[in-house]
């Protein structure tokens, strides 16, 4: 049952304009992953936020040509324990200058802008349900962390160690990725992502003179595409794309040099273990040229543990008590809940508000869903009745 006297907020207790404006000052400021200039300085607006509030404040410093990174905790009168850790990033693959192209505009319930949906929002809606807790001097149930990470676009190679750090001493973790599907659906399952990149060295030659002098690298990457592409309707539980070819300088010249980037997808840990080891073991068509394969997982398969199984019946319960949809759906695209969920961590993923046109110039959100995730947030985050639900489950 739900704690004595405890109040939960519906979406009617928000105003949905309110909470648009604050998503387009953030969308207004651009934060590609390659500008940690900017990056820090939509930062250090979020620090000002918080200046007069009970929110500790730990700012990390950018390195390696990324931005900083952001991690606000709130824990009113000593409170102590396993704190609620959400998860979003700040950057997007959207460059400087695209904001002066596509401006933000909205057509009805859609608003669309640069990096809006993917997350913008998302990171926006969790940054205030924060303010709003910390403003009103609520107590919940256990501590409050916000993370704000900013160079998930590219790998989160500068934060992964920070990730896992604050994922591990997490009760449990949610993450403001875009909502896809129907309204309320969250996402419980991600395919783990690898990425290789195969380098094949031949001998040039002329090719009208003495073309069978020389080896061709461009003919051998060739026959690796059509392997490793073949791959996905072989392999139960994984996909592969090869994404770039590069090589060669001439017509008339045999190709001395040829690379190719592959992306590969895995449903399961075991799948991207054994075929990462596949990979890397792969041996040249022609024994006259070279090649070189390097790479291995970026983010781990997001599995639908017993964890995250518990904490989607929890948040299944709480939205049926708010008078939210809820369901759930997987995604072959990857976040920084990867990481946590392969720790063991109870997570759910896609709680930023819907929409569509992720990295793509019809990006955009759905005003409509502003106020119920908001909703969700705060009910996740003070409901006592929600945390009991997801221990006890």
């Amino acid at each position: 049952m739900r704690a004595k006297g405890e109040q939960l907020l519906g979406a009617q207790d928000f105003d949905a304009e309110e909470l648009l404006a604050g998503v387009v000052e953030w969308v207004e400021l651009e934060t590609p992953s390659e500008r940690p200039d900017l990056i820090d300085r939509l930062l250090d607006r979020v620090e000002a936020q918080f200046g007069d509030l009970p929110v500790s404040i730990r700012r990390i410093p950018g390195r390696d040509g990324c931005g900083g990174q952001l991690v606000l905790t709130y824990a009113p009168g000593g409170l102590n324990g396993e704190p609620a850790l959400i998860m979003g990033h700040v950057d997007t693959v959207w460059e400087a200058g695209t904001l002066a192209r596509r401006p933000v505009r909205r057509e009805g319930d859609r608003v669309y802008g640069p990096g809006i949906f993917d997350m913008k929002a998302g990171s926006w809606l969790a940054v205030d349900a924060l303010h709003r807790i910390a403003a009103a001097g609520l107590l919940p149930p256990r501590p409050i962390v916000v993370y704000l990470n900013s160079d998930e676009e590219i790998g989160s190679y500068t934060s992964r160690g920070v990730i896992e750090e604050l994922s591990r001493n997490a009760a449990f973790v949610m993450v403001p990725e875009p909502a896809f599907e129907a309204p309320g659906t969250v996402v419980t399952k991600r395919k783990g992502w690898g990425r290789f990149v195969l380098r094949a060295h031949g001998r040039s030659a002329h090719a009208g003179g003495n073309l069978f002098d020389g080896r061709s690298a461009i003919l051998e990457v060739a026959r690796h595409i059509i392997d490793i592409e073949a791959m996905t309707a072989t392999e139960t539980h994984a996909t592969f794309n090869v994404g770039t070819v590069h090589g060669g300088t001439r017509p008339n010249v045999v190709p001395a040099e040829a690379v190719i980037e592959i992306d590969m997808r895995a449903d399961d840990m075991a799948t991207a273990e054994r075929l990462t080891a596949a990979m890397l073991a792969r041996t040249s068509y022609n024994p006259d040229v070279r090649i070189e394969v390097e790479g291995g997982i970026n983010r781990p398969p997001f599995e639908r543990s017993p964890a995250v199984a518990r904490m989607y019946e929890a948040t299944k319960h709480l939205a049926l008590e708010l008078g939210l949809p809820m369901a759930e759906t997987s995604r072959g695209g990857v976040s920084d809940g990867n990481f946590s969920a392969a720790l063991g961590r109870p997570v759910i993923d896609g709680l930023g508000c819907n929409g569509g046109g992720a990295h793509a110039i019809d990006e955009h959100i759905l005003v409509s869903t502003l106020a119920p995730r908001a909703a969700l947030f705060h009910g996740m985050l003070m409901s006592r009745h929600f945390h009991e639900d997801l221990s006890e489950a």
